[in-house]
């Protein structure tokens, strides 16, 4: 019997995403719904990059952990990855975020009425649409956009791709996933500005579709 299926891949990249988003979102909840009272930005790119490394540990075994249809079209387009499973792999992704999603939002459920009094918004003092996807600056305009993702989603492919090559100094060991965590962490560090370091379609889409539910 073949050590994975697609069943079994597909359940990978769920879970993985789940975990990848539960931490990310929480992390962010965490700030938002306390006023800044228990974390802060920098708070915000260690979870997200914390929870890569936990992501990729959970799934990493069976996928690789792609956790990101922008990486998993990278992976179809330069390495091979069948074309078959780019489909499945989003769909997994994408769930996992959604349901990563309704889980931080249940386990805040009082926080959020505590913060907003049961009214959601998405801009003001008491915005929390913030909490589940990214948003763009006021003053970014849609080229602005477009390059902003653009460019934090290349570093993200470029530098995974040299990090996973054998035939570059590839981490020892296990060690992978604790660099690609940092990866996440310095692109927020210094990319996060103009509209919230998504650079993962999962990551927006599967969240933003929770809180349209």
């Amino acid at each position: 019997m073949a050590r994975t299926t697609l069943k079994r891949e597909i359940l990978a990249e769920f879970l993985g995403t789940l975990i990848l988003i539960m931490f990310g979102v929480g992390g962010v909840a965490q700030v938002v719904l306390s006023g800044g009272q228990n974390g802060s930005y920098l708070s915000i790119n260690l979870a997200w990059g914390l929870a890569v490394v936990m992501g990729i540990y959970v799934a990493g075994g069976v996928t690789g952990a792609h956790l990101n249809p922008a990486v998993t079209l990278a992976l179809a387009v330069r390495r091979d990855f069948p074309w078959m499973k780019v489909g499945p792999y989003w769909l997994a992704q994408t769930a996992g975020a959604f349901a990563a999603s309704a889980i931080v939002f249940l386990t805040y459920h009082d926080a959020f009425l505590a913060f907003d009094g049961g009214m959601r918004m998405v801009v003001g003092e008491k915005a929390t649409a913030g909490i589940f996807a990214t948003y763009p600056q006021p003053f970014l305009s849609t080229a602005g956009g477009f390059m902003d993702q653009f460019v934090g989603t290349a570093l993200l492919v470029l530098a995974i791709f040299a990090i996973t090559d054998a035939r570059n100094l590839a981490p020892t060991g296990n060690m992978a996933p604790l660099i690609i965590g940092l990866l996440v962490v310095v692109i927020g560090m210094t990319f996060g500005f103009n509209s919230g370091y998504a650079i993962n379609p999962a990551r927006d889409l599967g969240p933003r579709l929770f809180t349209l539910v």
